[in-house]
């Protein structure tokens, strides 16, 4: 019932009925009428007195003992100072006056929540719901649907919202809450069938064009949540979200072209934002034009420079490019901006061994695995570098360690034999290999990438031959 906007001077100013209220405490002046009752103890509570605004609740009741809004009043307050219990005490007493009174349902829902007592506040709710029509039994359905949510029963909320949907199909709270829990609750299809049964009644609703688009590409079928999404901006043509999905479905089906029509499309009707430069530097990078894909990239890092994965992406362009010094600048302001990623110590590290500077890259890989002790792809890459280096007793000491940490992986045997092939020891790799192919024989690329001249030798031509899988027919 209070409005948080309250403004005194709307009321024509509070000081003279506050002047008279003053003088009707002291046993002198006239009455105040209900409304100027009501006006001081807003003022009241809005200046955050509450003894004062309760003492004018009081003194308003032995003038109007039988006024709703007074005791409405007083259950905000006492509610306010956590007084729950005296709270719902005067609404009881005013639900004897005003059985059908929107904000003392919602306010006993509100108080019953902040006891915890979710499930009476659902129940509340419900049967309250039956009670009212139209705009206010909407009111409450949308309250209802928020105590699901708090009290974490998420089907329920959908449920709720497509009751919404029932009565009032063009509801933009309801519509665009629906969309978000259909995917959360992964009912998908059923929005589908919700929302095409709206878009059939309804042809001119956008929103419902927009969710029907957005609960085809939840199932990946993107062709046709690009069919829904043309129907919502032919509608309404500066529907923001609805170019930012199309530019995503493009993406998933490798359109790229058709992806940076749209997107540049929602830079005509939209501010500029990082994600949409960011998702135009990724089309050109797919595209293979990585100078545009960092003039894009760059764009969205002066929109939001603290997000390290705009740097490290620029890098990956550089890398495509093999400008490995530019790749590390790039990688290592990522870097200093998010300082415990692994990946980005192994961007560099990897950078560094095409550089030729082994020692160096070797510490990135070390930090890695400090950073990640229990990732595979951390272990490998220092125990690649490792083995590039030419520090093989260490190599097999490493992927001992890495397996203690990641069990036994198909790739640290791998790496284990070919450390031994090049100490020499052929008997000892060949067991390290067998290992290998038994845990991951369809890795084997690890192996023989690292010298092609293995596959020199027959017994190891032998042995992969064995472990090959037969084709299927």
């Amino acid at each position: 019932m209070f409005d948080d906007d309250f403004n005194e001077d709307e009321w024509g100013g509070i000081e003279d009925t506050l002047r008279r209220y003053e003088q009707l405490k002291r046993g002198e002046g006239a009455m105040l009428n209900e409304e100027e009752f009501e006006r001081v103890i807003e003022h009241y509570f809005q200046n955050s007195n509450e003894e004062q605004a309760l003492l004018a609740c009081d003194i308003a009741r032995t003038w109007y003992p039988f006024s709703a809004s007074v005791l409405l009043l007083r259950a905000e307050i006492l509610a306010q100072a956590q007084k729950y219990g005296q709270a719902l005490t005067a609404l009881d007493e005013m639900e004897q006056y005003d059985i059908k009174n929107i904000d003392a349902v919602l306010l006993r829902a509100d108080i019953l929540m902040s006891q915890f007592r979710h499930a009476q506040a659902a129940q509340w709710l419900e049967q309250q719901a039956d009670e009212f029509t139209g705009k206010e039994k909407i009111e409450l359905l949308l309250e209802l649907s928020d105590v699901y949510d708090e009290n974490e029963d998420f089907d329920e909320v959908f449920n709720t919202l497509k009751k919404i949907v029932a009565i009032d199909r063009r509801n933009e709270e309801a519509l665009q809450k629906i969309c978000f829990w259909s995917e959360f609750t992964g009912r998908l299809e059923e929005s589908v069938a919700l929302h095409t049964q709206l878009t059939d009644e309804d042809p001119f609703n956008a929103l419902a064009w927009f969710n029907l688009g957005a609960a085809w590409q939840g199932l990946k079928l993107y062709e046709k949540s690009l069919d829904a999404y043309q129907y919502c901006i032919a509608i309404d043509d500066k529907f923001e979200f609805a170019y930012r999905n199309m530019a995503d479905a493009y993406m998933r089906l490798k359109q790229y072209d058709k992806a940076l029509d749209v997107l540049e499309k929602h830079l005509e009707i939209s501010r500029p934002e990082d994600v949409i430069f960011e998702a135009m530097g990724y089309c050109w990078e797919k595209r293979k034009d990585y100078t545009r894909a960092r003039q894009y990239y760059r764009q969205a890092s002066q929109l939001n420079p603290q997000d390290d994965g705009i740097f490290f992406k620029i890098g990956e362009t550089y890398t495509r490019e093999k400008q490995w010094e530019k790749a590390i600048k790039s990688f290592s302001v990522a870097l200093h901006l998010n300082k415990d990623n692994a990946s980005y110590c192994m961007a560099i590290g990897n950078c560094l061994m095409e550089l030729d500077v082994k020692s160096e890259a070797l510490v990135c890989y070390l930090n890695a695995v400090r950073l990640k002790p229990d990732n595979k792809s951390t272990w490998i890459s220092l125990i690649r570098g490792l083995y590039l280096a030419g520090y093989y007793d260490e190599v097999i000491v490493q992927t001992h360690v890495a397996r203690e940490h990641c069990g036994d992986k198909g790739e640290f045997f791998y790496y284990h034999a070919a450390a031994l092939m090049e100490m020499g020891k052929v008997k000892e790799a060949m067991l390290q290999l067998e290992k290998g192919l038994s845990a991951a024989p369809g890795k084997i690329k690890q192996f023989t990438e690292l010298n092609p001249d293995y596959l020199k030798r027959t017994t190891i031509t032998e042995m992969i031959a064995r472990h090959k899988k037969p084709r299927k027919k």
